[in-house]
């Protein structure tokens, strides 16, 4: 019976004959091995050798015929740094022998250790200590990597509360660097305040370790950089445990909000204010219009909202330059607020687009009067670095509540009947009306057919699986809905979910999707298939619902499905639309044991405090990244990222949108666990699916 052990290639570098029979003898009788001697008199011939690979250790003596001394092994280590050296030292050479293990090699013998059992013994130890020390740096330098590349600072000690570990952004925000740091107590190096009191706040590492959890820090924290800057962090400290549970040290995850502060009071009001005419844009128009609606509905008084673009401005601006285009815009803004009353408003949109809205009107007649002053004061000339310039403008008007009532309609239908005036020969304003925009009036067919369509049993769900990457074995499945309209046929879902959230039918429509989903999973379990997991889409309507919680339960419950059998996805935008109250509602559905997804992970707002802080289970990479990722170097390092970060937090992560052996290849190299994609199979309807896991 043959030895299925493999035998592990020794070279000798030496010179001596004698030496070198003795260490053959010593190998040769080993019950440690088992070892191939190879053996070169020379240097040159060791690195020849070397260059073949295939050696698991080498034997050097540091006197050769073409080399002599320390050189000799440093450049022997810088030829094969990957394999283990272990010196030959002799008492005129043992200091020499020394230097080199100082330098990298593993170990030294002596004469008296070339024996049959210490000279295996040492060359296994060496051999196996290589490849752990090699293991390790890979997985330490994965592990820096990873903690390098997120945006949030990242620093932990040891049960004593001294510094064992800085990422780069900890290093910046607190000014040490990370070997000055190593060591130092970790109130030295991390040096908070209260931003109220400025008393030094209480230390978040002892508190995670006194407690034994994760501790926020204190409310309005400051930390004091190294050199006396200060930021306003946010953030949390936990326990590290060893695999015994005993705590032996504590981490800190930590991100400086002062700068994100200071941005949204900037993107404030550059969302509010038009940075040119210096007039309110978009986002304080649709406020203000929201308000004036609130007032006409209990005053039962219509509003008009006029929409105004510029007949010819490009011409000008083009023809000029952006200096004069802008300070014509200016020109027609201050006209445009001295020909309206302080309680209504004006706005620039962009470009050449203004709106302005008419608040507390008595009647439509009101906004065209209004329209004609406007269209009067444009026409006199502009003087404009010498010249005068002219300009007129084309006008929509709807009202509230005949052409909405909402800010988003009325904007829109007033935009629809500008184009009509455009079209009927400018320089003139247009009342919104309902043929005007064939797309309104398809809007409303297909919203009233919606609302019919849950009783008529219109809707049905397909589902597409997920598999295993590697195994290709079936892991779950998503539930898509379709609907087949009787007159119609199917109609796609981006056609109906939008106008759905818009009118609140997404709400029972997302209920009957749930229910269903449930009750197939829970169909298919008991014809005796495999127990999958079913993963459901969740709206930012339906999720912040207030009955939402309660209404999975009783779903749930209903159906018959077990909580861990269903996966709610969401995406990045509705996580953190309102990330306190969505913490709350996470929390609940994970105690009930619902499993939890990030939906298209990567085209929104991501941060590691989130999914840190969130209970998710489970990243889905969006499609978007997907489909580049074997051409776009961008995309394949972005999926790479997402990737890393994920097992980092022990997240499951899903390729959505696999539709190549390419991607699915470059996926597995990754370790990404799961994908789907038409690669495995497109979504399918109900007994479809069965019969595919039937054959699986």
């Amino acid at each position: 019976m043959s030895s299925s052990i493999p035998r592990s290639v020794i070279l000798l570098i030496e010179n001596d004959p004698a030496t070198a029979k003795a260490i053959q003898a010593a190998l040769a009788d080993s019950n440690t091995g088992p070892f191939d001697l190879e053996w070169v008199r020379q240097f040159s011939e060791g690195l020849e050798r070397l260059s073949k690979k295939g050696i698991a250790a080498v034997l050097l003596d540091l006197s050769l015929p073409d080399s002599r001394g320390i050189e000799t092994f440093d450049k022997l280590h810088t030829a094969a740094p990957d394999v283990p050296i272990l010196i030959l030292g002799g008492n005129v050479h043992e200091d020499l022998a020394k230097q080199a293990v100082e330098r990298g090699a593993q170990d030294y013998l002596l004469p008296g250790h070339l024996d049959g059992y210490s000279l295996p013994r040492a060359l296994r130890n060496a051999i196996e200590r290589k490849a752990i020390e090699d293991a390790l740096y890979v997985e330490k330098e994965r592990a820096v990597v990873t903690l390098n590349s997120i945006g949030d600072a990242v620093l932990s000690t040891d049960i004593f509360g001294c510094i064992t570990y800085l990422n780069l952004v900890a290093e910046a925000m607190t000014g040490w660097h990370r070997e000055e740091a190593i060591g130092k107590p970790f109130d030295e190096v991390f040096r908070i305040i209260d931003g109220s009191t400025r008393k030094p706040a209480r230390d978040p590492m002892e508190m995670a370790v006194e407690q034994n959890k994760a501790v926020g820090l204190t409310v309005n924290c400051i930390l004091i950089r190294r050199d006396g800057f200060e930021s306003a962090i946010e953030d949390s400290a936990a326990p590290i445990h060893d695999r015994a549970g005993r705590i032996t040290g504590a981490v800190i995850v930590f991100h400086d909000v002062s700068a994100a502060r200071a941005m949204s009071l900037q993107m404030t009001h550059s969302a509010q204010h038009d940075l040119v005419t210096n007039l309110p844009n978009r986002l304080l128009l649709k406020d203000r219009i929201t308000q004036s609606i609130a007032l006409a509905r209990r005053q039962n008084r219509p509003i008009a909202v006029i929409f105004l673009d510029l007949d010819r401005f490009k011409y000008i601006n083009d023809s000029l330059g952006h200096a004069a285009g802008d300070k014509l815009l200016q020109s027609v803004s201050k006209r445009l607020v001295a020909g309206v009353r302080g309680s209504d408003t004006v706005s620039r949109q962009g470009g050449d687009e203004f709106v302005i809205l008419l608040s507390g009107i008595a009647n439509p007649g009101d906004a065209a009067t209004s329209a004609k002053h406007i269209l009067l004061s444009l026409s006199t000339p502009h003087s404009i670095g010498g010249q005068d310039l002219h300009i007129d403008g084309s006008m929509g008007i709807s009202i509230y509540p005949e052409d909405g009532e909402d800010a988003e309609t009325l904007i829109k239908n007033a935009d629809t009947a500008m184009y009509y005036a455009k079209e009927t020969g400018r320089n003139n304003f247009q009342f919104f009306r309902a043929e005007m925009n064939r797309a309104a009036v398809e809007r409303q067919t297909l919203e009233g057919s919606m609302r019919r369509a849950i009783e008529r049993e219109e809707f049905l769900l397909h589902y597409q699986p997920k598999v295993n990457l590697d195994t290709g074995e079936i892991t779950g499945a998503e539930a898509l809905i379709r609907w087949q309209q009787l007159d119609r046929g199917i109609v796609p879902p981006s056609q109906f979910v939008p106008i759905a959230e818009d009118c609140g039918l997404i709400l029972p429509i997302g209920r009957w999707v749930l229910r269903t989903a449930c009750r197939q999973a829970r169909a298919w379990q008991d014809t005796g298939l495999p127990p999958l997991p079913i993963a459901v889409n969740i709206s930012a309507v339906e999720f912040r619902d207030k009955g939402f919680v309660e209404g999975v339960r009783t779903i749930l419950s209903e159906t018959g499905l077990e909580a861990r059998y269903l996966e709610l996805e969401l995406t990045e935008g509705v996580l953190m639309e309102d990330a306190k109250s969505t913490a709350a509602v996470l929390q609940d559905l994970k105690m009930m044991g619902v499993r939890l997804a990030v939906d298209d992970f990567g085209t929104g707002y991501s941060s590691l405090s989130y999914l840190r802080q969130f209970p998710i289970d489970t990243l889905k990479i969006d499609q978007s990244f997907v489909r580049q990722i074997t051409s776009n170097p961008d995309d394949s390092a972005i999926v790479s990222a997402i990737i890393n970060m994920a097992k980092s937090l022990k997240h499951l992560v899903i390729a959505e949108g696999i539709e190549t052996r390419e991607q699915r290849a470059y996926l597995q190299t990754q370790r990404c666990a799961e994908g789907q994609g038409y690669l495995f199979s497109q979504p399918l309807a109900a007994a479809q699916f069965a019969q595919l896991l039937r054959m699986a």
